[in-house]
């Protein structure tokens, strides 16, 4: 069953990449390389730097994934592995696809400004002041999830935590090589990946011990001082390194789930409503977009394409690789987590309990109601789950001559690695976001505006916020709260970019866009009110004050929500 899953999925994106991609890219988009992009002809050294396709789809790979294609799958296995991938694959076909992509090449011709600016343009003022708020809490939203799901795995795997440090002195020391030195390309790539390969083994050599209060301290200066200097001094050149462990890390899954020939250990489909947000029983619909919140569709993705990507494309025929083919990417990662724990997980728990020497009482029929109460009370989280089974699944073939604990680490790094990447990019986005936001009080107010616009500060707002939520280490509520707010903007993002290939291109084609839009708003929007009824409470008796944050942006983003799809309504069809 993992042969046939994994190679059924590569299957099909390959096979849409070159029809269906390359159909909205010749018809749709209409993409050329004869204008300069943003990159080039607005250069400034800090933010618009043209960078080479490869650099550029590590970077964008890597912000837009972060651990989200990992943990939302891995949470989803409580539905059973069938709901999991069918949402995950079609998903990514019909939504995520197009939406990345059409978030990237609108702002692209836009200059590189942000998708909740396009949307002010073409929808009016209100409708983009509604959307920069809406963007603003997703931001602080993804550090508070993120940032909690890092603190817990570097505490329970130490050596994930050094090798990811270790990481970050090899992405500077090949900024250097690169862009300092002008080395050559090829030598300096290999020069990181050695280096690369080094730091994992450092990692594992001299694991860094630290508690999860100082992580998080750690976290907050880390992703200001990244969100604040130059692109190319860490942000490209650790992002071109985290691709090659990105590579790695699918060549092995693949070929793991290839050869492990195994059937799934997991249910097909346990329940509509398990026990899984918040100690709830949740249903598949509407709640399924909050739990997998990347790896099928994601609306911060269209906060990184419009937000550092637009601006150092280098030539619109490169959108499309980007764009487009980083979604699928993400969705065959997805695929892979999946098949690893629908084969493996179900031993990974029952390994953990007899190591625990706990009862195991777990089985296909109760998988539903105890598949999210046991993993917890193991200490296995959605991130250590996919661990270990990545681990066993590649140690089940010829593979299994490579250690496992170095096939641990590597998997573990494909969480750390992309989560950190995605946490100093959020925080660069929303220093541009509170930048956008300030912009009316530039002449009446040039002190505030001044302040609000500088990059540390603005950069310090978001993580103080953001870190102060991941603080309180209820996940169960954080990760759905990321995932209402992803959601929720992948719908808005979606309509804005159907509004431009209508309103901007004249394209009778916007239904391409507009229609699984509109689908994924009614789903979210119901999927909001039930977390904010049901999920919400739970939080507020067990952490009062973080549950009454997180209920105060739910509820603004609920508002502008509904003016946001008002004003869309109205002014969709609207000549310019």
């Amino acid at each position: 069953m993992t042969t046939l899953i994994i190679l059924v999925g590569l299957g099909i994106y390959l096979l849409l990449y070159f029809t269906y991609g390359k159909t909205l890219e010749s018809k749709v988009v209409v993409a050329s390389d004869v204008q300069e992009t943003p990159a080039k002809r607005l250069f400034d050294g800090v933010d618009y730097i043209p960078a080479r396709r490869e650099v550029l789809f590590g970077h964008h790979f890597a912000s837009i994934a972060g651990a989200a294609p990992i943990i939302g799958p891995a949470l989803a296995i409580a539905w059973g592995w069938a709901p999991a991938l069918l949402w995950v694959w079609l998903g990514n076909i019909f939504i995520g696809a197009v939406h990345d992509y059409l978030a990237v090449m609108a702002s692209v011709r836009y200059d590189g400004k942000s998708i909740q600016f396009v949307a002010g343009d073409l929808l009016g003022r209100r409708t983009g002041r509604a959307f920069y708020w809406l963007v603003f809490f997703l931001l602080i939203l993804v550090v508070a999830a993120f940032g909690a799901v890092l603190g817990g795995m570097f505490v329970k795997t130490p050596a994930i935590a050094s090798a990811y440090i270790w990481a970050i002195v090899a992405a500077l020391i090949l900024g250097v090589l690169m862009y300092r030195m002008k080395m050559n390309f090829t030598l300096a790539t290999i020069i990181g990946v050695i280096m690369l390969a080094i730091s994992i083994w450092l990692g594992v050599q001299f694991p860094v011990k630290a508690s999860y209060n100082t992580w998080m301290l750690i976290m907050f200066f880390y992703i200001i001082i990244a969100a604040s200097i130059p692109v190319n001094v860490l942000l490209q050149p650790r992002d071109y390194l985290n691709s090659f462990l990105l590579y790695a890390g699918l060549i092995l899954g693949l070929l793991g789930a290839v050869f492990a020939f195994r059937g799934f250990e997991v249910p097909a489909f346990s329940t509509f409503s398990p026990i899984l947000t918040a100690g709830q029983p949740t249903p598949f619909w509407p709640v399924i977009p909050l739990i997998i919140a990347c790896g099928s569709l994601s609306g911060f993705h269209s906060l990184v394409a419009s937000g550092t990507t637009s601006k150092q494309i280098e030539k619109e025929s490169d959108g499309l690789f980007i764009g487009y083919g980083a979604m699928f990417t993400e969705g065959f990662l997805s695929t892979t987590v999946i098949v690893a724990i629908a084969g493996f997980g179900y031993t990974a728990l029952q390994n953990a309990a007899a190591a625990k020497e706990i009862e195991f009482t777990l089985t296909a029929a109760t998988w539903g109601a105890q598949f999210t109460p046991v993993s917890s009370k193991l200490g296995l989280s959605a991130a250590n789950l996919f661990v270990q089974s990545y681990a066993d699944m590649v140690n089940a073939t010829w593979m299994s001559f490579i250690p496992t604990q170095y096939v641990k680490v590597i998997a573990g790094m494909w969480v750390a690695a992309f989560a950190m990447t995605t946490l100093d990019t959020t925080n660069r986005l929303a220093r541009y976001c509170i930048t956008e936001m300030a912009e009316p009080l530039k002449e009446s107010a040039k002190g505030v505006y001044g302040l609000l616009t500088n990059r540390w500060i603005a950069s310090v707002i978001p993580a103080s916020i953001g870190i102060y939520l991941a603080w309180s280490k209820n996940f169960t509520i954080l990760w759905p709260s990321f995932g209402a707010a992803n959601q929720l903007i992948a719908s808005i993002a979606l309509m804005t970019g159907a509004a431009y290939v209508s309103k901007k291109l004249g394209s009778k084609y916007s239904n391409v866009a507009v229609i699984p839009a509109w689908l994924l708003w009614i789903t979210v929007t119901a999927a909001l009110i039930w977390f904010m009824i049901v999920a919400i409470p739970q939080s507020i008796q067990k952490t009062p004050l973080t549950g009454w944050v997180l209920l105060v942006i739910l509820i603004i983003m609920f508002i502008m929500n509904i003016i946001f799809i008002i004003d869309f309504a109205k002014g969709y069809k609207s000549k310019e």
